[in-house]
């Protein structure tokens, strides 16, 4: 607050805030209720002409020739977003909104498997960063400003407020969490979930799990089962990172690469009809999980076939899958571990996601807003093991790490310190350590 020489100067300040967040908000909703609508009609389309899986390759071909001569500058896609967070230099291009959806719905379309949250927190984050030449905003009022749109467009995809406000700071960084910029995410996020329902746009309601009582041996289950999420979530980085490597190394022309991984799908498509069940989001999929048995080995159909995919150079995002490879995981977990099936299901769908992305906290308050507060308890603990244990694999590479070790005992230290540890409000990402895994 000695920032502040007055009253009145607190007051502009956030009064300024307050219009610019709710301004974000506005926009990012509007956007993720439109993509979301498209999204319908599109997944409505392939499901009823199921020839267009087919043409899968011919799709690689578009969405990567697309990328090839209009969007190289993009092609990092959330990653640019928080590289620009850290080291900010120039104003996110406008044209990463309308050519990471065209990627997207085009990728839904022919039937790639991949999610749709890396679209919205891509739309999100460029449409606020528009905003800084408008109000000519300062370079740590910009870094706040990418924060609050990744916010918004976390909470309007799915619905989820607190956790969106939670995900915009939390997945900059691995071992900290950007909290002065709560008031900003918060009002972004919020606003956005609330336009996003204004118009229309209804978010998927999943079954609730019944109360289960905390006991020792429940939560030493808990715990297990969510070790194992973040070993699944350790595979899908280390195998995503190694398909990538080696299409790159193998087809270095984007388009070239993308029709490839697409004729691969295509064709195990057609010869392993039960495989499509993996193609788009797996919306359907991820319900059933949640309530009846199903194959344990879908979860490593999806790994499989959302690694091809994004390896490839289709667009879309990594979430939606790794909720689907988490719920489909707890489903198979059902049968070893005793826990009933919903709660390990409805834990696996926060927790590999919480392991890859680095975010236990968001992915703990996500389980609450979808699945009732009496899984909290059994997603924290899950989610916390996940991340624990998925070491410094992770989806988003240009995230920093605040962490100088990457045991077990270090990132539940680490986990418990950014509880408790609120950096000042004029604080500069300085990493104690910083990693690169780029080669």
């Amino acid at each position: 607050m000695n920032q502040f020489k007055s009253a009145k100067a607190f007051l502009s300040y956030y009064a300024k805030w307050v219009l610019l967040s709710s301004l974000a908000g506005i926009l990012c909703g509007g956007m993720s209720a439109g993509f979301l609508l498209l999204l319908q009609a599109t997944t409505d389309l392939r499901n009823e002409n199921n020839w267009l899986l087919y043409l899968l390759p011919i799709g690689g071909l578009i969405v990567g020739g697309i990328y090839h001569f209009f969007g190289r500058s993009v092609e990092s896609g959330t990653n640019l977003l928080i590289s620009e967070f850290h080291d900010p230099r120039t104003v996110v291009p406008l044209p990463m909104a309308p050519l990471v959806l065209a990627g997207t719905l085009l990728t839904q379309l022919f039937g790639g498997s991949a999610g749709r949250e890396g679209t919205a927190v891509q739309m999100g984050g460029t449409i606020a960063d528009q905003l800084t030449h408008l109000f000519k905003l300062s370079r740590d009022e910009r870094r706040t400003l990418l924060m609050a749109g990744m916010s918004g467009g976390f909470a309007s995809v799915f619905g989820v407020p607190v956790a969106g406000m939670i995900f915009g700071m939390e997945i900059l960084a691995v071992g900290r969490l950007h909290a002065w910029a709560i008031v900003e995410c918060a009002i972004t996020a919020f606003v956005a979930h609330q336009v996003t329902l204004a118009l229309g746009v209804h978010h998927t309601s999943y079954t609730q799990p019944e109360a289960i009582g905390l006991t020792v041996n429940s939560g030493v289950l808990a715990i297990f089962a969510g070790l194992c999420f973040g070993l699944a979530a350790r595979i899908f980085v280390l195998l995503s990172d190694q398909i990538s490597k080696t299409f790159k190394a193998q087809f270095p022309l984007l388009p070239v690469r993308a029709f490839v991984g697409g004729a691969i799908m295509a064709t195990i498509y057609y010869l392993l009809p039960l495989t499509t069940r993996y193609a788009g989001l797996g919306i359907p999929l991820i319900e059933d999980s949640l309530k009846t048995p199903t194959f344990i080995y879908d979860w490593v159909g999806k790994i499989l076939f959302t690694a091809v995919t994004l390896a490839a150079g289709f667009k879309g995002g990594e979430v939606t899958p790794l909720l689907f490879i988490g719920a489909s995981l707890g489903n198979a977990l059902s049968t070893v571990v005793q826990l009933s099936l919903p709660m390990l299901a409805a834990m696996g769908f926060v927790a590999v996601f919480a392991g890859a992305a680095n975010t236990p906290i968001a992915c703990t308050i996500m389980a609450v807003e979808l699945f009732g507060p009496h899984v909290a308890i059994y997603a924290a603990l899950a989610c916390v093991a996940s991340y624990a244990v998925s070491g410094h694999y992770r989806i988003y590479h240009a995230q920093i790490i605040h962490l100088q070790e990457y045991s077990f005992v270090d990132r539940c230290h680490s986990f418990v310190k950014l509880l408790f540890k609120r950096p000042p409000l004029t604080e500069v990402s300085k990493p104690v350590t910083k990693i690169s895994l780029k080669k």
